[in-house]
């Protein structure tokens, strides 16, 4: 009983607004930092229809809003069907990068594929995506 009264009193101080207060305000916070960093243009798009077997090149463009430069690290598509390319050098502050996905559809219908993308900025890889209809 004694063990139960004690994890009841944790558990009403942890939640107390006492300890919310000592947290400090530095600034913005980690997230809405890297969240900023990259500014993309557009995060997906639909390309309508397009033929079998033709590639279709897919453009992601992006901006640069951080105040160092930004490095593409990784960009790793879903399907072995689409092949990648981007911005090989650092995206200075202020200036513009791209990731470009080709998609070689061989199966009619409607599709979509996803390209993951990590910078220098952030590990958690950013999901863009494409969609549209194979005819």
């Amino acid at each position: 009983m004694k063990n139960l009264k004690i994890s009841a009193l944790l558990a009403v101080l942890a939640c107390s607004p006492f300890y919310a207060s000592t947290i400090s305000d530095g600034g913005p916070s980690l997230i809405h930092v890297i969240a900023d960093a990259v500014k993309w243009n557009k995060e997906s798009i639909d390309v309508g229809k397009i033929p079998q077997g033709k590639p279709k090149l897919i453009r992601f463009e992006f901006t640069n809003t951080s105040s160092k430069p930004v490095i593409i690290q990784n960009v790793a598509p879903s399907c072995g069907c689409t092949t990648a390319d981007y911005t090989k050098t650092p995206i200075q502050p202020g200036k513009k990068g791209f990731v470009e996905a080709s998609y070689n559809a061989a199966a009619a219908g409607a599709f979509m594929k996803t390209v993951n993308v990590t910078t220098s900025d952030s590990k958690t890889p950013k999901t863009l995506s494409f969609k549209g209809v194979v005819i």
